[in-house]
């Protein structure tokens, strides 16, 4: 299995700055939209709070490097993967790449907390949501 996801997205006239690059915000917009798509694909598409409350997590840190600069509307890669799934915490990383090669206009990662819908504090994963995620794991280096 591939350990990451993938998701083609569009570059929209709206989604670029006054020098029709796309604008630096919309990068984390494209990222939330291939997250959102990610979580279908490890079945956790809905949110079905009903007895499942893995999906109540709150975002500690977002991070972007901008490298090559997306200039004009068209289509890019984003590229997502887990790089660690903490006791209470989940860190992803993130590409978005051009359509014809494996090269990085920006990079960065999202950390988000697991928290108990009644105090907003820390809360471990549960087992069915860290079976689900550990498939997805990076390798180690050298693994």
């Amino acid at each position: 299995m591939a350990r990451f996801h993938e998701q083609l997205m569009g570059v929209y006239f709206d989604d670029l700055d006054p020098f029709q690059i796309l604008h630096n915000a919309r990068y984390i917009v494209l990222f939330e939209r291939t997250l959102g798509s990610f979580w279908e694909a490890v079945g956790l598409g809905h949110f079905d709070l009903e007895g499942h409350t893995d999906h109540l997590h709150l975002v500690a840190h977002n991070s972007v490097d901008y490298l090559r600069p997306v200039r004009g509307v068209g289509r890019v890669r984003v590229r997502i993967a887990v790089e660690k799934l903490g006791r209470t915490s989940l860190t992803f990383r993130f590409n978005l790449m051009p359509m014809d090669r494996d090269v990085d206009h920006a990079r960065g990662r999202r950390v988000v907390v697991h928290v108990d819908p009644e105090t907003h504090s820390p809360s471990p994963w549960s087992a069915d949501f860290r079976g689900r995620l550990e498939p997805w794991l990076e390798l180690e280096p050298g693994a």
